[in-house]
């Protein structure tokens, strides 16, 4: 065979095993970011967060969030979720200053998501007034190709989102004594 000829052959067949082994790749890293805004101070609002073993006292699907190591770095805390179903999740930064916390989990327990990481912060928003954002990244529960529906990545978008709205609505309703 021709060396430019075998060259050639060569180059289209790994050309055509990359197009393949693009086509099947597994899951892609999902965000979500929820915002709401508050009529309520930021140190107000932080103060109702900030204990990273009280998501039960302001978060309404949560029925229990003990915490081995409170607010420091490597606290694991275990959430009961009403109805049934927990989440371990492990504090991977804290600070008080700028009222945010970072926390990561494996394994998505009651969520159908794996390596999931999440930030909340609380910021002033002008004279009175905060914004609280929430904000994951996470892989969907099932890892490999044609997941499930219910493991897929629109069901992990959807659940995040519905943790992030369902207690961010409740905090903002605290926050504001209504």
């Amino acid at each position: 065979m021709h060396p430019k000829l075998f060259k050639r052959l060569m180059a289209f067949g790994l050309a055509a095993a990359f197009a393949g082994s693009a086509l099947a790749h597994g899951p892609t890293r999902q965000k979500v970011v929820e915002k709401i805004n508050i009529d309520a101070p930021a140190a107000k609002v932080w103060d109702q967060i900030k204990a990273f073993d009280g998501l039960a006292k302001w978060h309404p699907a949560v029925a229990a969030s003990p915490a081995d190591k409170g607010n420091e770095v490597g606290s694991v805390r275990t959430i009961a979720i009403k109805g049934g179903g927990e989440i371990v999740e492990t504090l991977e930064g804290y600070s008080d200053e700028q009222r945010r916390y970072t926390y990561r989990a494996k394994d998505g327990g009651a969520l159908p998501v794996s390596n999931y990481t999440s930030t909340i912060q609380v910021s002033p928003d002008g004279d009175g007034k905060s914004v609280v954002e929430w904000r994951g990244a996470f892989y969907r529960a099932f890892p490999g190709n044609d997941p499930p529906a219910d493991k897929n990545d629109e069901a992990a978008v959807k659940a995040v989102t519905g943790v992030y709205q369902g207690g961010l609505a409740n905090l903002k309703k605290m926050a504001e004594g209504k």
